[in-house]
């Protein structure tokens, strides 16, 4: 009970309390979506630590999410998901276990990465963003431009969460902005989609929650360094 902070069990709190609250106002049926979101957001609190867990989490999210991307048609989320999200996710958690910091497991060393690497993961965020935009244009994919941004903003969060930069939170907020766009769309056909972006919201404030503990965690192990 001491391993998460009063800040931390408040924010999963309140976010749990609001998915439950949207899916009984909204949906009421699809408990896929409601498993889904609250395992999402357990998985965004356990990251914020810089626990392996979170990685593990995360991985059976992808599939959940992948699912529920399917049943509107967004299938360019659901390649994503399925097919970049969860494996990277896998290789992340592999990642973070065997970079632990002074041997404790339940904390990842931060890393940071230098700019001829960010030069090359933008190089290859472009190429990854035009070989999908052609697989979604191929699937007619609904709503395709905020599709492929969301492609975009998702291959560069799995990146640098493989490489243990605190950045890797920013993306994910910049990621959820997107996906509250687009299920804002769905919703507007069909009313039950609004706890999908209710748990892009909590997500979003999670992520934001998660990249402030990041900068504090690589401070507290520069200086004990």
């Amino acid at each position: 009970m001491n391993y998460f902070t009063r800040l931390e069990k408040i924010l999963w709190c309140s976010s749990a309390a609001l998915i439950i609250v949207s899916f009984c106002v909204f949906d009421r049926e699809n408990y896929l979506t409601l498993i889904a979101s609250l395992i999402g957001v357990t998985s965004l609190i356990f990251s914020a630590k810089g626990n392996p867990f979170g990685q593990f989490l995360m991985i059976i999210f992808s599939l959940l999410y992948g699912i529920i991307s399917f049943s509107f048609a967004y299938y360019g989320e659901m390649i994503t998901y399925l097919g970049m999200t969860m494996p990277m996710a896998v290789f992340a958690l592999i990642s973070w276990l065997k970079n632990p910091y002074n041997g404790n497991k339940s904390e990842v060393k931060v890393n940071r990465i230098g700019k001829k690497e960010v030069l090359c993961m933008w190089v290859f965020t472009g190429i990854v963003t035009l070989i999908f935009y052609w697989i979604l244009e191929l699937f007619h994919t609904a709503n395709i431009l905020p599709s492929t941004i969301s492609v975009t903003t998702s291959f560069l969060a799995v990146y640098l969460t493989f490489r243990r930069s605190p950045c890797f939170a920013v993306a994910y907020a910049a990621n959820d902005m997107v996906l509250i766009l687009l299920w804002s769309l769905a919703s507007m056909e069909d009313i039950k989609y609004v706890s999908v972006v209710v748990c892009f919201a909590a997500f979003f404030v999670n992520d934001l929650y998660g990249y402030i503990s990041w900068k504090r965690m690589e401070k507290r192990q520069k200086l004990r360094q």
